[in-house]
């Protein structure tokens, strides 16, 4: 038996770690990994976006797993893969091994980020998993504040490899007691919940398209701002110290927009916020381009709690549409564009950027506006259920 509050709790914590562990790494080590080893800096991205591709393969047989037996077993998986590609990745020598790690890091990646904490949280909760999800991503969005620190700490005193091996400590310390404490398979929920029964759904394929390409789109933006913010800011007019300034906003705004979700959960569809998060960022870009340095701050903060709805929106608007039934397989399923744009997308937006940084940030908001004509379609009206579980 678990509550909704102490899942929200552990997973909060186990997310905040995972994304620690692995998506956060490649920004902050990348340039000392290349260094030691005697590579580019690209291959080190290119061994993450390898990663990348990794989950894009594994992701919807790892939902279906969930579905059938419960989140707890992939989650126990993800953290000993997690520690022992860290670890691998702590011992690499040349490219080989660096790719081989950052494959065994994927792999793990995908046994254990959001979506499977996603698909677990509906196995227990059903249809009410909305609330937990909104409350997992609102401790998780404190991973990069935790995260790049720490990771930058470490590396600066002890070396990039005592930083791998750091996170590899916590994924067996921290991480597996927490999930080895949640429920052994779908269903085993408190009964408090209020778990309605899960329903098989055949939802649209048209539906199902639409949702994946306006999240593919939105994917690709966050990959993107994520690893170019600060230089995009600067090329737009800041100064280094502006530029840290409003990329130091975007943590926070992420958290602010997933607490007012929170907040509104109970009125607001999970579609409609994301059809608020998808027009966010142009708004953004229209305050920088016409308020100088104010503006680029807005940018920023505009960017962060579009990228904090959205990422509520990833888990919760596939469950209100399309209902629970079938959640993990589904899911991983529309992520899969997602995972292919974010591996493809920070090069594509480098390569933007030697033009312009006006033209790199007109292409985001091209493809947030893109997002925006593909969600419009989209009913906010479930599907109607096919056949019982």
């Amino acid at each position: 038996m678990i509550t909704p509050r102490r899942a929200v709790l552990r997973l909060g914590v186990t997310q905040t770690l995972g994304y620690a562990s692995s998506a956060y790494l490649p920004a902050v080590l990348a340039a000392p990994m290349a260094k030691d080893l005697g590579l580019a800096t690209p291959t080190v991205f290119a061994a993450y976006a390898g990663a990348l591709l990794v989950t894009v393969a594994l992701g919807p047989a790892i939902g279906r797993r969930v579905d059938r037996h419960g989140a707890r077993g992939v989650l126990v998986l993800s953290n000993l893969v997690l520690a022992a590609g860290l670890i691998a990745l702590a011992l690499a020598q040349g490219a080989w091994m660096l790719f081989g790690a950052w494959a065994l890091i994927g792999l793990g990646m995908a046994l254990g980020l959001y979506d499977v904490a996603f698909a677990g949280l509906v196995g227990w909760f059903g249809a009410a998993a909305r609330g937990p999800i909104t409350g997992v991503t609102l401790i998780a969005g404190f991973a990069s504040t935790i995260g790049w620190p720490l990771t930058a700490f470490v590396a600066d005193h002890h070396g990039w490899r005592a930083a791998c091996l750091l996170w590899g400590g916590a994924q067996l310390l921290l991480a597996l007691p927490l999930h080895l404490r949640l429920p052994a398979g779908p269903g085993e929920a408190n009964e408090a919940a209020d778990r309605p029964t899960l329903v098989h759904t055949d939802p649209p394929l048209s539906a199902v398209l639409l949702l994946a390409s306006a999240f593919a789109a939105m994917s690709a933006v966050g990959a993107a701002l994520g690893a170019h913010l600060p230089l995009l800011l600067k090329g737009l007019g800041a100064t280094p110290g502006q530029a840290l300034a409003a990329a130091a906003l975007v943590g926070p705004a992420q958290v602010l927009a997933r607490l007012v979700e929170w907040g509104l959960a109970r009125r607001l569809h999970p579609l409609n916020a994301a059809r608020i998060a998808v027009v966010l960022l142009p708004i953004g870009a229209g305050l920088a381009v016409v308020s100088g340095p104010a503006g680029l701050m807005a940018l920023a903060a505009l960017y962060g709690a579009g990228n904090g709805l959205f990422t509520i929106a990833r888990g919760s608007a596939p469950l209100a549409l399309f209902g629970p039934g079938g959640y993990g397989a589904r899911l991983g399923l529309i992520a899969m564009p997602g995972r292919l744009a974010q591996a493809l997308a920070p090069f594509a937006f480098a390569l933007a950027m030697g033009v312009s940084a006006s033209a790199a940030l007109a292409a985001a908001c091209l493809a947030c506006l893109t997002a925006l004509a593909l969600l419009a379609p989209l009913s906010t009206r479930p599907a109607k259920s096919a056949r019982p579980a």
